[in-house]
């Protein structure tokens, strides 16, 4: 009891280690996010939208992850241990659901998530904090969480907490192909980046890992859904 942190972990993981921490996240996600619709129904909403922040950000290890799995140093690896714990970097996908419904559907579509200069991480942040703590902001003036969290925003943050979390359970499998056909791009071309990630998706169709028929990954690489590939004009 004399150790006042936690001995935080920072090294290298297996694919199946990798595998175990990305269930594991959305495990907890799933639980958070299952108190934070409680706490809806029951009025509480400064706690449901944090707790649904919390769910968020859960989810959000599951791709930090899936990126340790392709560290190619240690210099690499602290970085993306950094990443992990970071609450801003484990909130970029909280603004997913509102560039779908701006029309986004290629990955392209996706950039404003991942822009060095992005606000939104910072906002869900935020907002957890003031649905959690009173705090003095601006003009020494006293922010408290029934003031600032209504019931519409803890409502959304739910509904993108729920729609973050419905990620499948992952197999060590499935991560052993992605470091087979993503590591050696790792970081170079975007083109062969996107070509190895089609070739990941199409290898774990063959061996039953997700659903035959169309590569659903290239068409949303390149096209998007419902789109002609532009390559057959």
């Amino acid at each position: 009891m004399t150790n006042r942190r936690l001995n935080q972990y920072s090294g290298s993981l297996s694919a199946k280690q990798v595998t175990y921490g990305m269930n594991a996240a959305l495990r907890n996600a799933r639980r958070l996010l299952a108190d934070a619709e409680m706490l809806l129904q029951a009025g509480r909403y400064p706690s449901a939208a944090s707790l649904a922040a919390l769910s968020i950000e859960e989810s959000g290890k599951a791709a930090i992850l899936r990126s340790m799995a392709l560290a190619q140093d240690n210099q690499e690896m602290v970085k993306t241990w950094k990443s992990y714990r970071s609450h801003a970097q484990k909130n970029v996908a909280w603004i997913l659901p509102q560039l779908v419904l701006q029309g986004a559907r290629r990955l392209e579509d996706f950039r404003p998530l991942f822009e060095s200069d992005a606000e939104h991480p910072y906002l869900l942040d935020q907002i957890k904090q003031l649905g959690f703590y009173t705090d003095c902001l601006g003009g020494a003036h006293w922010s408290e969480p029934d003031a600032v969290v209504d019931q519409e925003l803890a409502q959304q943050l739910v509904q993108v907490a729920e729609l973050l979390s419905r990620g499948r359970e992952i197999s060590v499998r499935e991560i052993e192909l992605w470091i087979k056909h993503i590591k050696p791009v790792w970081r170079g071309s975007m083109e062969w980046m996107k070509t190895a990630v089609a070739n990941w998706y199409a290898e774990m169709q063959r061996e039953g890992l997700v659903p035959p028929g169309k590569n659903a990954m290239e068409e949303f690489l390149w096209q998007g859904p419902g789109e002609q590939d532009p390559s057959a004009k």
